[in-house]
C-alpha cells in the first residue's frame, strides 16, 4: 500500500531536536553534533548516503606505493589506495634481558661439565659419574638454547605500522598466541609517549600510546626507539585525516 503525497512530505518537514540544540544550556556544555549519533530519531535524516560505494580516484603516486606495500607486507590487509607509511620495531634493549638469562644458564651448564669430576672419590661415591650426566646436561642446554631462541623471536615478530588511513598493531604473546589491532586514524583521539627512568631517556626509548573515541580503549606498544618522532608523525597523520586531507607520506 503506497503512501499519500502529503504523509511523504509530513516526514520529510520533520526536525531534529539534537541537531538543533544550542551548544550550551545553563549547566550544560556539549556538541549537539556529537551527541546525534545517540539519537533514537527514526523520522530525522540526518545525512544521506547513497546506496552504492562511490569509486574514489586513487592517484599515481598513490597506486603506486599501494602495490609497493602490498609487496612488502603481504600480512597486511590493505585497501585500495592504502599504503604503509610507518613501520615501528621495538628497540634493540629488550633483546638484553632474554640473551643475558640464556647465556649466564649456558655458562653455568658448561661449568658443571668441566669442573665435574670424571671419577668420583670415595667420599662422593653416591654421586652419578660423567657419562651419566653429560646426556641430560647437554639435552637441557639445547632445551634452554631453544627457550632463549624462541623468546627472542617472540619479541621481534611485534611490530607497530601506520598506513595513510589506520594504524595496525601486531602483537606477539608467545610462539602460538598472536593478537592483531587496527584502529582508524579518524578514531584516535589522542596519541603519546611516555618515558620513564634514566635507561629510557638515555637510550631514547620509551611507549607509544593511543587512545581511541567511544568506549575509550587504550593501545600500548612498548620499547619503541625515538617515540617522540613516532607520536608527531602519528599526530600530524591523524590531523591531516580528520580534516580531510591527504597523509603526506613524506612527512614521516
Amino acid at each position: 500500500m503506497s503512501q499519500s503525497p502529503q504523509v511523504n512530505d509530513a516526514k520529510q518537514d520533520v526536525q531534529s531536536h539534537v541537531t538543533a540544540a544550542p551548544n550550551t544550556m545553563p549547566g550544560e556544555n556539549y556538541d549537539p553534533q556529537i551527541r546525534v549519533q545517540y539519537a533514537n530519531e527514526p523520522e530525522v535524516v540526518h545525512a544521506r548516503r547513497s546506496p552504492e560505494a562511490a569509486n574514489l580516484s586513487i592517484s599515481p603516486e598513490n597506486q603506486e606505493r599501494c602495490e609497493e606495500s602490498a609487496k612488502n607486507y603481504p600480512h597486511l590487509n590493505l585497501s585500495d589506495g592504502e599504503f604503509v607509511i610507518l613501520d615501528v620495531k621495538r628497540h634493540p634493549i629488550g633483546l638484553l634481558a632474554p640473551i643475558l638469562a640464556t647465556g649466564a644458564i649456558l655458562v653455568a651448564l658448561v661449568a658443571v661439565l668441566v669442573l665435574y669430576p670424571d671419577t668420583p672419590s670415595s667420599v662422593m661415591t653416591a654421586m652419578p659419574t660423567y657419562g651419566q650426566i653429560l646426556l641430560p646436561t647437554l639435552l637441557l642446554m639445547a632445551l634452554v638454547a631453544l627457550g632463549g631462541t624462541v623468546a627472542l623471536w617472540v619479541y621481534l615478530q611485534n611490530h607497530f605500522y601506520m598506513t595513510n588511513e589506520s594504524v595496525i598493531q601486531e602483537i606477539q604473546q608467545g610462539l602460538f598466541a598472536r593478537h592483531e589491532q587496527t584502529v582508524s586514524l579518524g578514531s584516535i583521539e589522542d596519541a603519546s609517549f611516555k618515558q620513564v627512568g634514566l635507561l629510557q631517556t638515555m637510550l631514547n626509548y620509551g611507549t607509544v600510546r593511543l587512545s581511541t573515541e567511544g568506549e575509550e580503549t587504550t593501545y600500548r606498544f612498548a620499547y619503541v626507539a625515538n617515540p617522540r618522532r613516532h607520536v608527531a608523525i602519528l599526530n600530524n597523520a591523524i590531523e591531516a585525516f580528520k580534516n580531510g586531507r591527504p597523509v603526506d607520506p613524506y612527512e614521516s
